[in-house]
């Protein structure tokens, strides 16, 4: 009975955090700068995430563009988008793994 109720708090822990990673992979915003020039009125904030960049004017107007490839990203945003992927897949082997 004890096995059982911990399998059951394995496989709820194990989802919530598959889900966390796959919110945390598609939001753009792991690396935010904000540019504020001479006049207050003209203000940026860039969003730099693993799969794009978004921009936000002082208007609310967003442009967002897909990163052109794959080798022309940071050394760390690299390594963050294969860690993310990883961690991903040995979520799913996680879960796979318990017997409920």
């Amino acid at each position: 009975m004890y096995s059982t109720g911990l399998e059951i708090l394995g496989m709820i822990l194990a989802v919530a955090g598959w889900l966390g990673v796959m919110v945390t992979c598609g939001l753009p915003m792991w690396r935010v700068a904000a540019y504020i020039g001479q006049n207050i009125v003209i203000s940026q904030v860039i969003w730099e995430g693993l799969w794009m960049n978004c921009s936000v004017q002082s208007t609310g107007q967003m442009h967002c563009r897909v990163h052109d490839s794959m080798l022309g990203l940071p050394v760390d945003l690299q390594a963050a988008r294969a860690l993310v992927i990883v961690s991903m897949v040995l979520c799913i082997v996680g879960i796979a793994c318990l017997r409920v």
